[in-house]
């Protein structure tokens, strides 16, 4: 497996443990065509809508893409353009995990706890302006907006009740 392959399937397994500890569940579909890696599904009644969902575009990188604010990762034209329309039945995230450049410290284990590093962090782009760059658009995303069990319940709580993120 080649260094990219591994940035990926990392990455997935953040996911995996994050909406796991948020209680939620994750499918994915057959085909990313329309840049959607996974999705997020609730179960039940949460505020107006029964079941909500979350569509999720997941990006990797140990580049050094973050600042004391933000982190500004370079997103492919199409990904951004397919992440900023407005009229999906299914609302949908960014999520950029960042990892240490040396694959050594991705994971640390003892007998007491496995320690994944580093970080993922969430945007939405939804009613994002056209671009007139031609292959990158680079995104800015808040460091508070950290993607944890936390903010993924507050997420799909919003969903819930009629707002997109």
């Amino acid at each position: 497996m080649d260094i990219n392959q591994q940035k990926e399937q990392f990455s997935n397994a953040y996911l995996q443990a994050i909406t796991s500890v948020a209680g939620y569940s994750l499918y994915k579909p057959a085909v990313d065509d329309n840049s959607v890696d996974w999705g997020i599904a609730a179960t039940g009644i949460m505020g107006r809508i029964r079941a909500p969902r979350l569509e999720l575009q997941l990006k990797s990188t140990s580049r050094d893409v973050i600042d004391d604010l933000t982190v500004r990762y370079p997103l492919k034209l199409k990904n951004y353009n397919d992440l900023r329309m407005v009229d999906f039945a299914i609302p949908r995230i960014l999520i950029v995990v960042l990892l240490p450049d040396n694959l050594d410290n991705w994971v640390q284990q003892s007998e007491e706890e496995l320690c994944m590093r580093s970080c993922g962090y969430w945007q939405s782009l939804r009613g994002m302006s056209e671009t007139q760059n031609t292959s990158t658009v680079t995104v800015s995303i808040p460091r508070n907006n950290q993607f944890t069990a936390t903010s993924i319940k507050l997420i799909m709580e919003g969903i819930g009740q009629g707002v997109q993120p």
